[in-house]
């Protein structure tokens, strides 16, 4: 059997014309939903903004973090920073009061392990990082129980834990720096 450019030409110009359709309806979708999508994560930010540092009634944006305020005094401050776990990287939004305390952390996003480094998200960890922000940041222990300025890591997802303390650890070093220049 001889094969004819018909035969070759027909179906990939089939193919091309589908795969044009596809995209076309893709790009039509993206820029539907851009703008929502934009509108939901603003709202995120400022529901997890709420979250790390519920004292604050606002939050005044300033260079690369927030400045928490309730009846127009400042009570804190919040971080988004963000460090390489196991599946990519891991974001993390940390608020610290005025005075030093961690006041929250939350896991924006990640891409760890279902069980083992998603474990991340849950209170039982992040409830560990209220404390006094160490000047030298956090350290991370295993198979032991943390004193002050440590955390314990969680059993199978090591890697995850130690992105986050990392990142709690930059919003640590970000909180110092706004402190020396206030």
């Amino acid at each position: 059997m001889k094969i004819t450019a018909k035969d070759i030409l027909k179906p990939a110009l089939i193919l091309f014309v589908i795969c044009l359709v596809v995209t076309a309806l893709l790009a039509g979708t993206n820029l539907l939903t851009k703008d929502k999508i934009a509108e939901q994560s603003a709202l995120e930010a400022e529901q997890s903004r709420k979250v790390v540092l519920s004292d604050a009634d606002s939050f005044e944006e300033a260079d690369g973090y927030y400045i928490g305020k309730a009846n127009n005094e400042t009570v804190g401050y919040v971080f988004q920073t963000e460090a390489k776990g196991y599946g990519g990287a891991v974001k993390v939004m940390t608020g610290i009061s005025a005075d030093g305390q961690i006041t929250g952390v939350v896991i924006l996003e990640h891409s760890e392990t279902p069980g083992l480094g998603a474990n991340a998200e849950k209170a039982s960890f992040t409830d560990q990082f209220k404390q006094t922000a160490p000047e030298k940041g956090i350290a991370l222990v295993k198979n032991k129980a943390p004193s002050d300025g440590e955390i314990e890591a969680m059993t199978g997802a090591s890697i995850t834990s130690r992105a986050v303390t990392n990142a709690v650890n930059e919003a640590i070093t970000k909180y110092n720096t706004v402190k020396e220049g206030a």
